[in-house]
């Protein structure tokens, strides 16, 4: 007789899974989240958007991309959820969007639950981390599709915000003032050229960096930044005419994607110093200027743009919060283009 255990999936670790990561995603729970018995559902009692005007429901969904390989590769699992909540969320916030709900899925080739829990508690750590509830989520085993070892892991969110208080280009005026959040690292892009590089020149994981003060893989494993509380206390308690998560693509062409067709954003060079690991990146792997703009976030992982008047207040709000934020440039007349100032 020929079971489903012979193809290779097991049913009973994946319940097992599920009964280990209980207690890590309890801690991401809103009062808003009704329990399905059933669980084939996530719940959210929309009675909670009476108090708006006009509600918009924002939605967004994204990975982590080749940043899993790395998790797998070091043999840690239990931050690689976080950095999918910062990819998937901190896109909601940008138009100024309260995240409510998130839900994730796991696919691998082999259902390890100590190690399945380990990534949904992350996935529920950066929840918690930005005020979001994980309301449910999928496991599926593909034996033959990946190795016993491989994951992958993808996740949606929603968000609500007021439709006349939305953010965007339209906001933003000559005069504004563009301030860089400062990401904990590379975050979750750019990690193909990341692995090119390591292979290209032979870098040792494990190997600690005088420049890095840990180990490569340390640094590079670091979760990324979830920003989605400090940008709503922002909008809350200043003005705000923009925001932008700067993630694929750099700071420029995602700084952008907030300007109107009339205005560019002029950024100083000299305003910040990325961190270590983009020099280590580029140098080890003879990576240009060019390249690494287009490809990095190079220490900003979020820009908020906001009236001249404001920008003090908006820093000791953000250095107050423990986020360090600078004036990274200014808005101008333009093109709907970001670039450097020569």
């Amino acid at each position: 007789m020929t079971s489903y255990a012979d193809a290779g999936v097991d049913i009973e670790a994946g319940d097992r899974a599920v009964e280990l990561m209980k207690s890590r995603v309890a801690r991401s729970r809103r009062p808003e989240v009704v329990d399905d018995a059933s669980g084939f559902a996530g719940l959210f009692d929309a009675s909670a958007f009476l108090r708006y005007r006009r509600p918009l429901l924002a939605t967004s969904t994204d990975g982590v991309g080749t940043k899993v390989m790395l998790a797998q590769r070091l043999g840690k699992h239990d931050t690689i959820g976080i950095d999918l909540v910062g990819m998937v969320l901190d896109d909601l916030v940008v138009c100024g969007a309260e995240p409510l709900f998130m839900t994730d899925y796991i696919a691998c080739g082999k259902v390890v639950p100590e190690r399945i829990a380990d990534i949904v508690g992350g996935v529920a750590e950066g929840c918690r981390l930005a005020g979001c509830a994980l309301v449910g989520g999928e496991t599926a085993e593909h034996p033959g599709a990946m190795g016993p070892d491989e994951y992958d892991l993808a996740g949606a969110g929603t968000g609500v915000v007021e439709a006349d208080e939305m953010l965007g280009p339209d906001r933003v005026v000559p005069g504004d003032v563009v301030l860089g959040l400062a990401s904990s690292g590379v975050h979750s892009n750019g990690y193909s050229l990341v692995r090119h590089v390591i292979a290209k020149a032979g870098l040792d994981l494990e190997r600690e960096l005088p420049e890095l003060g840990r180990t490569l893989g340390e640094e590079l494993l670091t979760p990324t930044r979830v920003y989605s509380l400090d940008c709503l206390a922002l909008i809350r308690e200043t003005e705000v005419h923009a925001l932008a998560h700067i993630t694929g693509g750099g700071l420029a062409a995602n700084l952008a994607r907030s300007l109107p067709a009339t205005a560019d954003a002029v950024l100083d060079r000299s305003s910040w110093t990325p961190p270590a690991i983009f020099e280590v990146l580029a140098g080890h792997g003879g990576v240009p200027q060019e390249e690494m703009d287009r490809t990095f976030n190079l220490g900003v992982g979020m820009c908020a743009i906001v009236p001249a008047a404001e920008a003090d207040r908006a820093l000791a709000l953000l250095t107050g919060r423990g986020l360090p934020a600078w004036v990274l440039g200014e808005i101008v007349a333009g093109e709907g283009r970001a670039r450097f100032r020569r």
